[in-house]
């Protein structure tokens, strides 16, 4: 049975523990030029004690932001910023890789550089409505990539993930979940090509090996993490037909696994069966945030490490609340309450203001 609070060897580095900070948006990069502050420094230095952070979605280009306030890793001064949180981290003791998330459809013009437009796989908008300074505003038909976009687009996250390295970060991990662009280039609803980037299982998994090999090979794969959500309906994602995201998710971890990437990081979709079954195909560390739906995950997922369904634990709105969980659930408590009405935008409050035992 293992031990959730021993070390674990990940890629050639050895992590405190078996406890993972979960990427959570805040909303809070208010410097310029989407910028990292010396306020989201202190955020994660004092969530230092995990075994691994992973940091909010980072957009890898200017194209690549769906949401107010969020960070960037494309520009000098954004790489500048970041090594302030960094080395905040790296101070403390802790462990910190970026996430690199473009939005894809997930955006709106008013969000973006007035020269670009959000870009998908395919012209075919999300339902729903999205956040801007402007309040809430209906999803657009995003331009499809073509060929020459999608190579753009492969080579921004890889010299983000240099930028990522360069800024003190100790690797990456590529957002390939929750509906943003390499999921909708995943999920048939939103991949509707019929060239070599869709079509078939091959033609949509197509799009996230180039960006792992890419970002693989700029930073090496033992500094690359991936992450997937498999059936996860979240940003009007539609992968219901089981046997297809069965077949889907089979063919794409049996590929990143050829690629010596640190880790998978899964965000369970409600089909255990098919968790085990990635489990089993993935020869690294396995990384779990499991379906606890509508609760935040809580100290009982500790027992998936126990009992060999993971090897970690992503712990999201628990680690916001209570910036030593980790200490937290060796104590089996108490834990602070997460609130809400903080989660994105705003000042210290709700951010770097929660007691500590």
């Amino acid at each position: 049975m293992a031990d959730v609070f021993a070390p674990i060897d990940v890629a050639g580095r050895s992590l405190a523990n078996r406890i993972v900070m979960a990427p959570m948006t805040r909303s809070r990069a208010h410097g310029r030029g989407a910028t990292a502050t010396d306020l989201m420094a202190t955020y994660y230095s004092q969530r230092a004690s995990a075994g691994l952070i992973v940091t909010e979605g980072i957009q890898p280009s200017p194209v690549g932001q769906g949401y107010p306030d969020t960070p960037g890793l494309h520009s000098p001064e954004q790489v500048s910023a970041w090594r302030k949180v960094t080395d905040a981290v790296h101070d403390q003791g802790g462990v910190i890789f970026a996430q690199l998330m473009h939005t894809g459809r997930i955006s709106h013009p008013s969000l973006l550089p007035s020269d670009l437009h959000p870009v998908a796989p395919s012209s075919v908008a999300a339902k729903g409505q999205v956040f801007t300074h402007q309040g809430p505003m209906d999803y657009v038909i995003p331009h499809a990539l073509d060929a020459n976009g999608i190579a753009r687009t492969v080579t921004d996250f890889a010299d983000a993930a240099r930028n990522a390295i360069a800024a003190g970060f100790d690797g990456v991990e590529i957002h390939g979940a929750n509906g943003y662009l390499i999921h909708q280039f995943l999920a048939p609803n939103t991949n509707q090509r019929t060239d070599s980037w869709g079509g078939d299982t091959a033609g949509r998994v197509r799009f996230a090996l180039e960006v792992a090999e890419a970002v693989a090979e700029a930073i090496g794969g033992h500094r690359t993490g991936f992450r997937v959500s498999p059936a996860n309906p979240y940003n009007d994602i539609a992968e219901h037909d089981s046997a297809d995201t069965q077949a889907t998710y089979t063919a794409l971890v049996t590929r990143l696994g050829e690629l010596n990437l640190a880790y998978l990081h899964m965000v369970e979709g409600g089909n255990r069966e098919l968790t085990a079954h990635l489990r089993k195909l993935w020869p690294f560390t396995f990384i779990l945030n499991p379906l606890t739906h509508p609760q935040p995950t809580g100290p009982d997922a500790l027992t998936a490490v126990q009992d060999g369904t993971a090897d970690m634990i992503a712990f999201g709105a628990l680690f916001l609340a209570n910036p030593d969980l980790p200490a937290r659930l060796a104590a089996k408590g108490p834990y602070n309450t997460p609130d809400p009405a903080t989660f994105y935008g705003g000042d210290h409050r709700g951010y770097t203001d929660y007691p500590h035992l």
